[in-house]
């Protein structure tokens, strides 16, 4: 009998606030979580096609794209690109802007892109998406499709506000149209350690989320910066700058909690009278 085929863990790169390095990311825990070994599908949610740029692909000649896949027009095995850096693209462009019109008259319109994926979660290890930085239909269709959330924040008073409402969000997905969805957890982002508001809400969040925060923390860091204006992650563009490697820290703090998650789904239940 054969073993059953292990499945994609589908993580959303989300927040509602924007330029806080949600693309970047993306797109440099793909290419890591690539160079330890995993097979990674990376999917471009937002209009603006930066994810898909940022990867080398030039969006304007990029098609089909996630935006045929939603609507129903192309599958996702015939639409994916295979990048230089050794994982899949679903690529983005600004068609995709129409795709929130269009899915409106569609059914099961927050599931486009849940059932899209099931023909290929067997194929990989993680599937990324880097949503739009706003709540619409898009995000929404991130959300429902995921396994779980990836938060990456700044540490600074508004980025705090804005976490509140995400995690109100959140709630409500989880309530309403994903019950699996969980935060899997929050990332430092532009992190400047000379900063004592920096430090300060970097405590904050610490005592508030405890292991839910990432010990691994993204700094700031121009080679993260100009990566994205060669086609290139950080990693392919400056191996040895420290945002390729707090990059390269992420995909190893993420493999090391995908692994505990699965040794503890593993254990039999506590009861009463002991370990069953």
């Amino acid at each position: 009998m054969q073993g059953r085929v292990q499945l994609a863990t589908v993580i959303a790169v989300t927040n509602q606030k924007g330029g806080v390095g949600k693309t970047t990311t993306a797109v440099n825990l793909a290419a890591c979580l690539a160079e330890l070994g995993q097979r990674v599908l990376l999917i471009d949610l937002d209009p603006q096609g930066n994810a898909t740029t940022g990867c080398g692909v030039v969006k304007r000649e990029a098609m089909p794209t996630v935006y045929q896949v939603l609507i129903g027009s192309s599958t996702l095995l015939g639409t994916c690109l295979r990048t230089d850096f050794a994982f899949d693209l679903l690529p983005a462009n600004r068609e995709l802007a129409g795709a929130e019109v269009d899915l409106i008259e569609l059914v099961r319109r927050e599931y486009r892109l849940r059932e899209a994926l099931a023909a290929v979660r067997g194929s990989y290890d993680f599937i990324l998406l880097d949503c739009p930085p706003a709540l619409n239909l898009l995000t929404v269709n991130g959300l429902v499709a995921a396994d779980r959330v990836m938060i990456p924040m700044q540490c600074e008073y508004y980025a705090l506000e804005g976490l509140t409402d995400l995690v109100a969000t959140l709630k409500k997905v989880r309530a309403h149209l994903n019950p699996v969805l969980e935060i899997e957890g929050l990332l430092r982002t532009m992190f400047d350690p000379r900063s004592t508001l920096t430090q300060q809400v970097s405590r904050d969040l610490e005592g508030h989320f405890g292991g839910k925060v990432y010990r691994t923390i993204i700094p700031r860091n121009v080679r993260l910066a100009e990566a994205p204006s060669h086609g290139k992650p950080a990693i392919a563009f400056d191996r040895a700058s420290k945002g390729a490697q707090a990059y390269l820290a992420l995909a190893h703090e993420t493999l090391a909690r995908q692994r505990g998650q699965a040794a503890t789904a593993k254990e039999p239940p506590v009861t009463a009278g002991g370990r069953r």
